[in-house]
């Protein structure tokens, strides 16, 4: 009976978006690997690439067995020139990797949730094996290195108090407490993933064919750089320390080793990450200052995103999900 049970439309959908990261991910790591120089970071970046075309292999298996169409997806022969200089610095592709390792942990046990099917919920659950394992090779690479940004320190409390006053929920009106420590992870995380952000964006705009993808980028990189602005005055108010990764992510290359289709799409899933990261932020905010930073910063990202969507759309890169049938374009009227 196993055999004979149809892909759900939440596993269809995971395993999609896993072929087209994971297609991404391969042309990302193999230009990393030719031009990192660090011999701790090179074996991360080895097993990562491992990962990644071990889960194509497995995906596209998956599809061939259900005669479902194959995604484009992303291919070395299109998307990536090879012999040409670092665009990013060793230490960009380690911070970056361990953003990578924290998204697949959440990314893979969503999916491990949503799969039905034997095959599919073992397929995830190996997925988020790895990532686990690729989570703790990279921390334990950044400790090593002194390149861990840790989040800030707070005292520990002498014994468990309650909420007394209604004014534990102001923020713009009022005296406003300090941050609680979920508000300031969350702040603190957001910051850190925008910084990243940052130097990917201002990577990209230097290699980008179309002018157009360029200033698209380079908007991105002043959006981004607004964001944090916030994030760090609201860090800053509790006498916070807001730690700055380095300044010295990106080379002065301008030849290109992406295409720029590969680029929007990095940027863009990066964008819909972010929009998650907001959301969850928002459901945990208690003070009300921040809630409304939070909605007025996620317009703006919205926005971007959509204008994203809407330059893939006409130069013809965006790939199509699976989507439910059109019914009302089906009737014979």
């Amino acid at each position: 009976m196993e055999q004979n049970i149809k892909l759900t439309a939440a596993e269809l959908s995971q395993l999609w978006t896993s072929y087209q990261n994971d297609s991404g991910s391969i042309c990302l790591l193999e230009h990393f690997l030719a031009t990192v120089e660090d011999n701790e970071i090179r074996p991360i970046l080895e097993h990562a690439l491992h990962l990644s075309k071990t889960h194509i292999e497995k995906i596209t298996a998956i599809f061939t067995e259900e005669n479902y169409p194959l995604p484009k997806g992303f291919s070395v022969n299109e998307d990536l020139q090879l012999k040409v200089p670092r665009l990013f610095s060793d230490h960009f592709m380690l911070q970056f990797m361990n953003q990578m390792a924290q998204i697949s942990l959440n990314g893979y046990s969503v999916s491990k949730s949503l799969a039905v099917r034997s095959d599919i919920d073992e397929f995830y659950s190996q997925c988020l094996t790895e990532a686990i394992q690729l989570d703790t090779m990279v921390k334990n690479t950044l400790l090593s290195k002194g390149l861990y940004i840790r989040s800030p320190y707070i005292p520990y409390p002498e014994k468990v108090d309650f909420v007394k006053k209604q004014n534990f929920l102001t923020g713009w009106l009022g005296e406003r407490r300090p941050l609680l420590s979920l508000e300031m992870t969350n702040i603190y995380a957001n910051f850190q993933r925008n910084a990243l952000g940052i130097a990917t964006l201002v990577g990209f705009s230097q290699v980008a064919n179309s002018n157009n993808i360029a200033q698209y980028f380079v908007r991105g990189k002043r959006l981004a750089s607004k964001h944090n602005e916030i994030f760090s005055s609201l860090l800053r108010e509790d006498d916070l320390p807001v730690s700055m990764p380095s300044d010295t992510y990106v080379t002065e290359s301008r030849i290109p080793p992406f295409s720029d289709r590969l680029m929007m799409f990095i940027v863009t899933s990066l964008i819909a990450l972010g929009v998650g990261y907001y959301g969850t932020s928002i459901s945990t905010c208690l003070r009300r200052d921040l809630t409304v930073h939070y909605d007025r910063l996620l317009q703006e990202i919205l926005k971007y995103s959509e204008d994203g969507a809407n330059i893939l759309i006409e130069n013809g890169w965006m790939e199509e999900p699976p989507r439910a049938s059109d019914r009302d374009g089906l009737a014979n009227t």
